[in-house]
């Protein structure tokens, strides 16, 4: 697969098989080349500032709007609604997702969506959900489009490639991939599949400002992939079904054509892929620890500066090098929300019980941090350079809203760990108040 550079780039790009398949010098001619339809995807008013103007041209056989009407499809377990259960402010944590198997039941990628917690709604165009998805086949004669925001896809176990209007892009564990609101897609799997969604309603997601950092660091521009225009013309007599996640819930139509049949578009408006193994790391080096925001990725900005929606963070592999430092991660309570998840390795923090295809949750204000083992090992270790993370990749979805946990999340999923409590339970006092 060949893909295109850059974050948020004006990119250009035509199916080979079509030369020349770009208008020229416009953008809806009266005609244009090879017989297409031309077609606008908006992903910002057509009023915003010129930064934040987000939009593409799509040139396609046939345009989006020949289908029948949309009906609801009960599907999945997707929902919006924080108030089927009771606020939990406990520390939550999950054990790995269960992926069920092909012979027993088939799930594809849409209908192995599960929503785990989150807060705000899509109406009001402020909000953000978690969802997990697992399965075990391809989609096949139907793709997805989310009319209520952006999906920012975390793979786990089992690669994805996923097929959209502006081409392919293939996402492997320690990738993620991000699509906008709007943009339809299919995904194709090769076996037991899982992974982590991190949905955010009216906001898209940009690379968090630098600062005294500078030009350079965290995630590069050019590290970001655009898939290049592919088409398929085909017909789909027995019926292709298009499905949108629209204020929550899923509707499906019927239409006799693949909706891949964009040959050619251009514009900034578009999936993307970003390879974690990029990142990079900026860290201390010399004393204490500087706060887990210099690991963030992606953010969802809000109205307040320096407050997100939702911010993208991941903990990779890094050299700690800090002197009279405990140098695992600090015990915290945070005035923001944070869904920690594993796509493989151990995390520093809890080497056990926190696995990869899990997760955990620590809500507004609620107290965590190194379990009783980890604070004993850190407290006594020799500081020298060491490697952190090696074979490792955790990463956090952290939030300034407060989230709720589904009734699937606490009940349902039956994943979730009962003891997770305990993990601090053996920590002891060490007061001596004749030692200094």
């Amino acid at each position: 697969l060949q893909y295109m550079s850059g974050f948020g780039n004006e990119h250009v790009s035509e199916d080979p098989r079509c030369p020349g398949a770009l208008p020229e010098g416009q953008n809806n001619p009266q005609v244009c080349p090879y017989g297409l339809y031309a077609e606008q995807l908006s992903g910002s008013a057509f009023t915003c500032p010129r930064p934040t103007n987000k939009r593409s041209w799509l040139y396609r056989i046939l345009p989006s709007v020949c289908h029948k009407p949309f009906k609801p499809l009960e599907e999945g377990h997707l929902t919006h609604d924080w108030d089927e259960i009771e606020p939990d402010p406990n520390q939550l944590r999950w054990k790995p997702f269960e992926i069920p198997k092909a012979s027993q039941n088939k799930m594809d990628f849409v209908s192995g969506l599960h929503t785990l917690c989150g807060a705000g709604e899509p109406r009001g165009r402020n909000g953000i959900a978690v969802h997990i998805f697992v399965c075990n086949t391809s989609m096949v004669d139907r793709c997805l489009y989310n009319s209520d925001g952006d999906f920012l896809i975390v793979p786990q176990q089992g690669k994805l490639l996923i097929t959209t209007e502006f081409g392919k892009m293939l996402v492997e564990p320690n990738e993620i991939c991000v699509i906008q609101q709007g943009m339809r897609f299919s995904v194709e799997v090769f076996g037991e599949t899982r992974g982590y969604i991190l949905e955010v309603y009216g906001a898209h997601f940009e690379l968090p400002d630098l600062g005294p950092i500078g030009a350079n660091g965290l995630a590069n521009p050019r590290d970001f992939l655009v898939p290049v225009a592919w088409y398929e013309d085909r017909q789909v007599p027995g019926g292709y079904t298009v499905i949108s996640k629209y204020q929550g819930k899923l509707f499906a139509a019927q239409q006799d054509y693949s909706p891949f049949n964009v040959v050619a578009w251009h514009g900034n408006y578009t999936p993307y892929k970003y390879h974690l193994e990029k990142f990079m790391v900026i860290n201390a080096v010399a004393f204490d620890h500087a706060d887990p925001s210099i690991f963030t990725v992606l953010t969802a900005k809000t109205t307040r500066a320096g407050v997100a929606l939702a911010d993208f963070v991941i903990f990779p592999p890094r050299w700690g090098v800090a002197n009279n430092t405990f140098r695992p991660p600090y015990y915290h309570r945070n005035c923001m929300s944070e869904f920690m998840g594993l796509i493989k390795g151990h995390y520093e923090a809890k080497e056990e019980g926190f696995q990869p295809g899990g997760g955990s949750l620590h809500s507004m204000m609620t107290p965590h941090g190194p379990d009783a083992d980890c604070f004993e090992k850190a407290s006594k270790a020799k500081l020298e350079p060491e490697r952190v993370a090696d074979g490792t990749m955790a990463f956090m979805f952290e939030s300034s809203l407060s989230l709720a946990v589904t009734k699937w999340g606490l009940q349902t999923s039956n994943r979730l760990d009962k003891n997770y409590y305990k993990c601090w339970e053996p920590l002891k006092s060490h007061f001596n108040p004749k030692c200094k």
